[in-house]
C-alpha cells in the first residue's frame, strides 16, 4: 500500500513539471531582421580539345566553340538575390605551343558584354596548369546578370608547327561559386 501510495505521489509530481514551463512575450518582428546567405558552387565549364583539332588540311587555326545558352539569370528569384560570383578556371595544357583562351559573355543580341583573355604557357615537358580566379560584384555582377550566351575562342600563339599527328591537349575545367543573400 505503500509502495502504490509513493508511485502516485511521483506520478503526479511528474505530470505536474511537465506542465510547468517559462514563457516570454513573442516578437514577431525579429524575422524582418532574417536573413539567409547561402552559397553554392558548381560546375561551369569544361572541354578537352587534342591538339590535332588545331590543324586543318594542314593549316593551324583558331578553335572556336559555338555560344552556348546560359540562360541562369533568366530566374527572377536568382538574379534578384545573386549578391557575388566567382569563376575559378584551370587549363591544363600538353601541347608544345602556347595559347590565349578567351571567354566571351553574349547578351541576347549577341553582343559582346564582357571578354576574359587567359594566356596559357607552351608545354614544357610537364603538364602546364594555368588557374585564374574571377570576381563579379556590384557593375561587374550587373554586367554578369545579363549574360544569356557564353562562347569560348582559343588562339594559338607562334611556335613549332603543328599536324594531324601532334601530340597532347588543352583542357579547361572551370567552377562557379555563387553567394545569395535572401532577405
Amino acid at each position: 500500500m505503500k509502495l502504490c501510495l509513493k508511485k502516485r505521489v511521483f506520478t503526479i509530481l511528474c505530470l505536474s513539471l511537465l506542465f510547468i514551463s517559462c514563457s516570454s512575450d513573442l516578437d514577431f518582428n525579429q524575422t524582418d531582421d532574417f536573413k539567409l546567405e547561402p552559397v553554392f558552387v558548381a560546375n561551369l565549364v569544361y572541354f578537352d580539345v587534342p591538339a590535332h583539332d588545331f590543324v586543318d588540311d594542314g593549316t593551324e587555326h583558331i578553335v572556336a566553340f559555338d555560344a552556348e545558352d546560359f540562360d541562369v539569370f533568366k530566374d527572377k528569384f536568382f538574379n534578384d538575390n545573386l549578391a557575388k560570383a566567382e569563376f575559378d578556371f584551370e587549363i591544363t595544357n600538353t601541347i608544345n605551343r602556347a595559347f590565349t583562351v578567351s571567354l566571351l559573355l553574349l547578351n541576347d543580341n549577341d553582343e559582346q558584354l564582357e571578354t576574359l583573355d587567359y594566356e596559357v604557357s607552351a608545354y614544357t615537358g610537364s603538364a602546364n596548369i594555368s588557374k585564374f580566379h574571377e570576381v563579379f560584384e556590384e557593375q561587374r555582377l550587373d554586367l554578369l546578370k545579363q549574360t544569356t550566351k557564353v562562347a569560348f575562342v582559343i588562339h594559338i600563339k607562334a611556335g613549332s608547327p603543328l599536324n594531324e599527328n601532334s601530340l597532347g591537349n588543352l583542357k579547361l575545367r572551370s567552377s562557379a561559386t555563387v553567394y545569395m543573400e535572401i532577405e
